[in-house]
């Protein structure tokens, strides 16, 4: 089995890693995005098999039964998002180093399962205010699904120390060119 390193971007919703993700694909080409599945409807422009692999609760549960996921988690109450051990495969047999968009308690089960092969970057954004003005900005969440994110990302901030870096995106520019750096550093090592 062939194996490279892992990127992985955690940050509580809104906080830019998905942006400095797609950033980062386009400047190393030795990056694969690692495409998660999860158990939540399509949103806007998504794509399945692009975005996430959008399955039923019940195949994703079969695919837990029978260890398919490296990592899963009930996010949301009734909504599951987990990472196969088939698309890290894929993306290793492809010669390419994996890189994650993924949620803070996954982060860090991927980082302590593959350890010094991973490095665990947490996107802090400037402020919980700020965070909320992002989400409530996308305008694609009901002010219920609204109301469980803050709370969810209020907890997530207190895992930041527990990565191996803390990247501030206070200015999106900034943040990226920082990622860059450092993903630069860790694939060198």
């Amino acid at each position: 089995m062939k194996q490279g390193k892992l990127i992985i971007f955690s940050a509580p919703s809104g906080a830019g890693k998905t942006t400095i993700v797609k950033h980062l694909l386009t400047k190393f080409n030795n990056l694969s995005f690692s495409i998660s599945a999860t158990t939540r409807e399509l949103r806007g422009d998504e794509t399945n098999g692009k975005d996430y692999y959008f399955i039923s609760k019940e195949e994703f549960l079969h695919k837990v039964a029978h260890q398919e996921f490296v990592e899963f988690e009930e996010v949301y109450s009734g909504t599951f998002y987990g990472t196969l051990r088939s698309e890290i495969q894929r993306i290793w047999d492809e010669g390419k180093h994996v890189i994650f968009d993924i949620d803070v308690e996954g982060g860090l089960r991927l980082k302590r399962k593959f350890e010094e092969d991973a490095l665990a970057i947490f996107v802090q954004p400037p402020s919980l205010e700020v965070l909320k003005e992002r989400l409530a900005g996308r305008g694609t969440d009901s002010e219920e699904k609204l109301q469980e994110r803050y709370a969810k990302a209020e907890k997530e901030l207190a895992y930041a120390e527990k990565f191996d870096i803390i990247l501030k995106n206070f200015e999106l520019g900034t943040a990226c060119a920082e990622a860059e750096q450092l993903v630069g550093d860790f694939l060198k090592s």
